[in-house]
């Protein structure tokens, strides 16, 4: 029974009869990473003025280093 539902969901996923959830083309995500927040805020308003993004925030955090992180 198992390997029937198995090959039965392999199936479905492979006709598109069931979709996965993903995240939209302007999902926010981590663009750039910085040593001081200005940087940051820096970086951030020059993306929105080259048109890359509509809007940002930083955020500071501690992973193998202390960075502010640019989401966009």
């Amino acid at each position: 029974m198992r390997t029937v539902r198995a090959l039965l969901v392999s199936a479905a996923l492979a006709a598109g009869l069931v979709s996965v959830g993903t995240a939209p083309a302007h999902a926010e995500s981590i663009r750039y990473a910085y040593y001081y927040q200005a940087d940051c805020y820096n970086g951030g308003n020059l993306g929105i003025q080259w048109g890359w993004w509509t809007s940002f925030r930083c955020e500071w955090g501690t992973g193998g280093g202390n960075f502010w992180f640019l989401y966009a």
